[in-house]
């Protein structure tokens, strides 16, 4: 679930409209790939494995490029992973606070907890950390579009995100990628980037003939407008539900393949045996392997539903990005 959004259902829908097995709807194929094993997916986090696996190109073997990390300041945390300790605006407090005391300097919002955007700037500004992006849905109404961009610009945003949209219609999607396109351009006025989310579903989803939305997406957003935000989790995801031996590979494919720049990355690992989101560097995704295929100006970590508390999983997924090395 991505800010309210139930992503794991929308990709059951998905798939049990394809007439796939109950058994494999969202953790489908996840034997194989907890073949792996979760000290595989920790070295892999680590960065241990020095050569290239089945179908990656030479240039991304460490051996042919210098090690690289992930620069401190472009490593964000998306809050609805805290949302569970957020609460009113004491819990927001004490949560931003610590968060700083982690080391992040940039959040991706998830609603502003009681504050105006000119208040919850200043209270960020005090701490030391900056709200960079944000989540927020398609406009209902031009007056609402105004007040999301204004509010943005107020903050100090670079980046305005779509997170979630779902439909089984073509023309829904069409619609909407429209309506994107539209609002980018507005948002291009008010210096903000303007960025869409995918969840799995995008890919497994079947409009007719085999067409899916993320087709639709990337044929009709305008890529001079529209940039990706891929969450790596749900891109693995997607992979693994459509029977790719590589989910890794399918998730570097996403983002080489796209006609769209990739801006941001959400940063989420997935769990070797149930496939349930995992605290980074405890599972199976090579965030490694991804990294050097592409660079991203953000790297956002997220887990809807944090392994120990909300406040463990941003600690540890600001202590795996900033020890990383790739």
């Amino acid at each position: 679930m991505c800010f309210g959004y139930d992503g794991e259902a929308a990709l059951r829908r998905s798939l049990v409209e394809k007439g796939a097995p109950r058994r494999h709807v969202l953790r489908g194929a996840a034997a194989g790939v907890a073949a792996v094993g979760v000290a595989g997916g920790l070295a892999a986090g680590a960065g241990a494995a020095a050569a290239a696996a089945p179908g990656e190109r030479p240039g991304e073997r460490r051996g042919h490029s210098r090690q690289r990390s992930v620069p401190h300041d472009r490593i964000s945390i998306q809050l609805y992973t805290l949302r569970a300790a957020l609460g009113g605006q004491p819990g927001f407090d004490v949560v931003l606070q610590r968060l700083a005391q982690y080391g992040y300097e940039k959040v991706e919002l998830a609603g502003y907890y009681g504050r105006t955007a000119t208040e919850l700037r200043r209270f960020l500004r005090g701490l030391g950390i900056k709200a960079t992006s944000s989540h927020d849905g398609i406009s209902a109404t031009p007056a609402a579009l105004s007040t999301k961009l204004e509010n943005a610009a107020i903050l100090g945003q670079r980046y305005v995100v779509v997170p979630y949209l779902n439909s089984a219609t073509r023309a829904d999607w069409e619609r909407w990628a429209d309506q994107m396109n539209a609002e980018a351009r507005q948002a291009r006025r008010w210096g903000l980037r303007y960025g869409y989310h995918n969840h799995a579903h995008e890919f497994t989803t079947d409009l007719g003939g085999g067409v899916t939305p993320w087709e639709i997406l990337m044929e009709r957003l305008d890529p001079r407008l529209v940039h990706l935000e891929v969450d790596l989790y749900w891109a693995f995801t997607a992979g693994v539900n459509l029977g790719v031996a590589d989910p890794d590979r399918f998730a570097i494919d996403v983002v080489r393949r796209a006609p769209l720049q990739v801006r941001q990355f959400h940063v989420k690992d997935r769990d070797a045996q149930t496939g349930d989101m995992a605290d980074l560097g405890t599972g199976v995704v090579d965030f490694p392997r991804i990294f050097r295929s592409h660079t991203v100006e953000e790297y956002i970590v997220e887990n809807d539903n944090p392994d120990v508390s909300p406040l463990t999983s941003a600690a540890v997924g600001h202590l795996y990005l900033d020890h990383l090395d790739y």
